[in-house]
């Protein structure tokens, strides 16, 4: 397996991009459809996120998109599930306590973050992380999330494992050795104020499968030709490549934002953005055209704003779909 990160060509994607993102309001977290009310205190806050983050994977399968009406509004994947958590904060706040994860049943959660038929794989799987949860908040922390901030007195990385990121994988559902679901929570928590960070230089991007498609498409990253082949045959991988293969794109999107001047949180919005609305797994703008969606982020302007950089839009062989690794909740 040959992974390698494209330096100079992250440079050039960070400066172009720089400018894109440098127009996109910052979204502070606060929208009431999905996340806790602006006046919520600071306990409630993060215990609803680092519930809601630890949740926050493998919604949908091939052929089984998370996807359902709520309230007369479609909403699909990470959308539904926050619409969901939510709704259960509203009507039932007490779930977000340590007393209630420790204890909660496969029943309770399948309930919950179903609508009809439509409900998430590995219902099993999301309780056990929620009971792990609430469990060792109650032996470690007092039962308090917010314990967890304090005593990681602000850092990312402190210490021998004293920092938040650190601290945070004696969780289960936060032991993903790229640790895409921990910066998730970071930066959630960092835009609705429980804390703000004194170490910036160790801000990662929260890398998933979207993440590396893109990073794959504009050539940030480069990997061998049977891996390439893997991927667009859709074959899966073990959690030693996927580990890997994220590893190298963190890297690349460390070097895109220092290159662009970009805090890795709000590249984190920007390409999430993109990924959903620009670089899609089907037709992304490059090859059809520039979508409402797309032009309101800055993404396209008559033609995707990355093509010159990109090697796919060069050269279709790079076009590649996202790499499987479907067995894992760490993402």
């Amino acid at each position: 397996m040959y992974v390698r990160v494209d330096v100079e060509r992250a440079r050039m994607a960070g400066r172009t991009m720089s400018k894109a993102v440098s127009k996109l309001p910052v979204d502070p977290f606060t929208d009431p459809r999905f996340y806790p009310p602006e006046d919520a205190d600071r306990e409630t806050v993060t215990m609803y996120f680092l519930v809601m983050v630890a949740m926050d994977h493998r919604l949908s399968r091939p052929g089984k998109p998370y996807e359902a009406l709520v309230k007369g509004r479609r909403f699909h994947g990470a959308d539904l599930l926050y619409r969901l958590g939510a709704l259960k904060l509203e009507e039932d706040p007490k779930f977000f306590t340590a007393e209630r994860l420790a204890r909660v049943s496969e029943r309770e959660v399948e309930e919950w973050l179903s609508v009809g038929e439509v409900k998430p794989p590995d219902v099993e799987v999301r309780a056990k992380l929620l009971r792990d949860i609430g469990s060792k908040l109650l032996s470690i922390y007092g039962g308090s999330a917010y314990r967890v901030i304090v005593e990681s007195k602000g850092y990312l990385r402190r210490g021998v494992g004293e920092g938040l990121i650190d601290r945070l994988k004696v969780f289960t559902a936060y032991q993903d050795p790229v640790e895409k679901k921990a910066f998730l929570l970071a930066k959630f928590l960092e835009r609705r104020g429980v804390v703000r960070f004194l170490d910036s230089e160790n801000k990662e991007v929260p890398v998933d499968n979207h993440l590396v498609r893109i990073a794959l498409r504009l050539g940030i990253v480069s990997v061998d030709r049977g891996l390439m082949e893997r991927i667009r045959s859709r074959a899966e991988l073990d959690w030693r490549e996927d580990v890997i293969l994220r590893l190298a794109v963190r890297e690349a999107y460390k070097i895109v934002a220092e290159a662009g001047g970009i805090d890795p949180f709000i590249l984190d919005d920007f390409l999430w953005m993109f990924g959903r609305k620009c670089c899609t797994r089907e037709n992304p703008v490059c090859r059809a055209e520039c979508r409402e969606g797309c032009a309101a982020i800055g993404g396209c302007d008559g033609g995707c704003i990355l093509s010159g950089v990109c090697k796919a839009y060069s050269s279709p062989i790079y076009m590649l779909p996202e790499h499987m690794f479907l067995r894992t909740w760490w993402y």
